[in-house]
């Protein structure tokens, strides 16, 4: 705010007289023009110069155009990697000097261009006026949403069956039997973290050598505040899941004790992870961070990021609603699509908001690098609780979900070493292509970061479910539909479209340009 006795004195001169004159007769939509995007809802509620945290997103964003054509998938993680890295350094320069000058926390990121900030509304406003700024975004909580009681589904196999119902559904064991259990491939779960020792983890834990453990490179922590209650309390040194999510969707991804707990889908893949949530609780920027992580992960002093070791595919059993934490909806857009183009499947739970038309309408699940998951129950028809397309909220009519597998009373991991039947959510079926993407690249080797085929198999090779609703314009008797996507998760009719029996009489459409020779296991 101007002094008053400055603002007398300023306004003696001619010059800035007429330009308040010139902007008082601007028409409304020019004056909005002129006022610098800033998030109103950052501080609601808040007192004069009390500080709120925000994202400042500038305007320079980098051009990762040629990683397409990188076909080694390391490479092109690295490639991916500088890219972002040495872009948001030079870019970034003059507003962190900006901020330091003036004493101001703040945080960098990469896979987005943007820097998390702690200031007051004066200063968020200079800093959303400056010519290298776009925007300045909130970074509220967005609490994790979970559904209501679900009752017993009406069938579902015997419990002596030697593999879960809905493992079995998926049909993860006939490439089990063929010797693909996610071999050679790295899966990355960010969620409330996990239980690296539980009986079914253990030996997934890339952390664990078979006699003791390192938690660098595997392991990263983005709660930095947590609330006083947490049970892990903020940077967690080693994996802790503060709520049991975490380790039920890492169990459900890749759990198996060599056992009778056969719960995971892909049981040779190799397990790390990133916790992003507080007891639930996400930010934009605690998102951003594991994302981040998981594409180059860090020794446990957060130094030496080694993209060579990242996560090839990513669960992601939660969203980010508008109303809470992502109030821009394209806020994590970019994130999700830079973390696809370095050659990582990004999995979204497709969210719990019912089966009304366009209740998917949750970043980051509506995004159309997101392969969005939906839940079915075990008689095969969609779950109540399961949001459907089309999206909306960004104005797209996109068709989501894409797949659609099990997630009602599902049995999988849960901290102190035990077991939970009745996990059910979009976030118990994520977790099922999670494991499928681990399945199919252990598979076929020369696939493995390969999103867009990879993708375009698991929804060739789905098991085709259709309803009478019609949403948005499209019919639910048509395939794909907003309510199953493609269909139900099929890995073995994945596996068998990418590499079909010379034998086989494959229906029009579904067999690829070339044909995919299986690794040898």
């Amino acid at each position: 705010m101007i002094p008053l006795k400055a603002g007398l004195r300023l306004c003696c001169n001619f010059r800035v007289l007429a330009s308040l004159l010139f902007l008082a007769l601007l028409r409304p939509a020019d004056a909005a023009a002129v006022e610098p995007r800033m998030d109103p809802r950052i501080f609601a509620g808040k007192a004069e110069g009390e500080r709120a945290a925000f994202l400042v997103v500038l305007r320079e964003q980098a051009d990762l155009s040629g990683a397409a054509s990188i076909r080694d998938r390391v490479a092109r993680r690295r490639f991916v990697y500088e890219a972002l890295r040495e872009h948001a350094v030079a870019t970034q320069a003059p507003l962190a000097g900006r901020l330091r000058a003036a004493g101001i926390a703040f945080r960098s990121h990469f896979l987005f261009n943007m820097l998390e900030v702690q200031a007051d509304a004066a200063f968020a406003r200079d800093l959303a006026a400056r010519a290298d700024v776009s925007t300045v975004e909130a970074n509220l909580g967005a609490a994790l949403t979970l559904p209501g009681p679900v009752p017993s589904p009406a069938s579902r196999l015997s419990s002596s069956t030697p593999v879960e119902f809905n493992i079995a559904m998926i049909r993860a064991p006939e490439l089990w039997s063929r010797g693909f259990t996610g071999q050679g491939i790295v899966v990355g779960i960010a969620d409330t973290g996990f239980q690296w020792d539980h009986p079914a983890l253990k030996a997934r834990y890339r952390g664990w050598n078979g006699e003791s453990a390192s938690h660098d490179y595997n392991w990263h922590d983005a709660i930095h505040d947590a609330a006083p209650d947490n049970p892990c309390g903020s940077d967690a040194p080693a994996p802790c899941d503060d709520s049991s999510h975490g380790t039920a969707t890492a169990g459900l991804s890749v759990g198996d004790d060599g056992g009778a707990n056969r719960i995971g889908v892909a049981p040779g893949a190799r397990l790390i992870g990133c916790r992003n949530m507080d007891q639930g609780d996400g930010t934009p920027a605690r998102y951003t961070e594991c994302f981040e992580w998981l594409l180059a992960p860090t020794d446990a002093a957060g130094e030496n990021p080694r993209p060579d070791l990242g996560a090839d595919v990513i669960n992601n059993s939660w969203t980010c609603p508008a109303s809470e934490g992502c109030t821009s909806p394209d806020i994590l857009r970019s994130v999700v699509e830079n973390v696809r183009a370095a050659g990582i499947a990004v999995v979204f739970a497709a969210g719990n908001s019912g089966s009304s038309c366009s209740t998917i309408r949750d970043a980051p699940a509506f995004y159309d690098a997101a392969i969005t998951v939906g839940a079915t129950e075990a008689d095969d028809t969609i779950a109540p609780f399961s949001s459907i397309g089309p999206v909306l909220a960004d104005g797209s009519n996109r068709l989501k979900p894409d797949l659609t597998a099990p997630g009602v009373r599902v049995r999988t991991a849960a901290p102190s070493d035990g077991y939970a039947g009745s996990f059910s959510g979009t976030s118990a079926a994520a977790p099922h292509v999670t494991g499928a993407v681990a399945l199919l690249w252990s598979a076929f080797p020369a696939l493995a970061g390969d999103v867009d085929r990879t993708e375009e198999a698991l929804e060739r090779g789905a098991a085709p479910r259709t309803v009478d609703l019609t949403c948005g314009g499209y019919a639910g008797a048509e395939v794909p539909n907003p309510v199953y996507g493609w269909g139900r998760l099929d890995v073995e009719g994945a596996y068998e479209w990418l590499a079909p029996p010379r034998s086989a009489v494959v229906p029009l459409g579904r067999r690829p340009p070339t044909r995919l020779v299986p690794a040898r296991p």
